[in-house]
């Protein structure tokens, strides 16, 4: 394998999906990488993405029928999804007690899990209702 060169859009983009505190669509990667780079392009996004789940930095999430990226190498981990804002937080806690093995009737033997809760973020809870 050869080495990939090190570009600034490559480095900008690596660490927002680094910062991130959940799962990015590729819009929400490019309006963030456009505030250190504003001319940034969204092939340039999509060919970086692609660059960084080959090389295994990161990985896709499917969210309600949306792909999303996150980093990788977080362990065993879940999602909440605001109703309201629409962003995709990472919770480090498992609200389901379920492991791998586990036999359902029918025989279903569960290998993995992934949860997705919904409802309101903090932020977004925290606004006042509209009048």
């Amino acid at each position: 394998m050869t080495a990939t060169r090190s570009t600034r859009q490559r480095d900008v983009i690596s660490r927002i999906m680094q910062d991130a505190e959940g799962p990015l669509a590729v819009g929400d990667v490019l309006d963030r990488a456009r505030g250190d780079l504003p001319g940034l392009g969204v092939a340039t996004v999509y060919r970086t993405l692609k660059l960084l789940t080959d090389q295994g930095r990161i990985h896709p999430v499917t969210l309600d029928g949306e792909t999303r990226y996150e980093a990788s190498g977080k362990g065993h981990h879940h999602h909440f999804s605001c109703q309201d804002c629409g962003r995709v937080f990472t919770l480090h806690t498992c609200p389901v007690a379920l492991p791998s093995g586990t036999v359902y009737p029918g025989g279903f033997i569960v290998r993995a899990h992934e949860v997705t809760l919904y409802g309101q973020c903090p932020d977004c809870a925290a606004r006042p209702a509209p009048t």
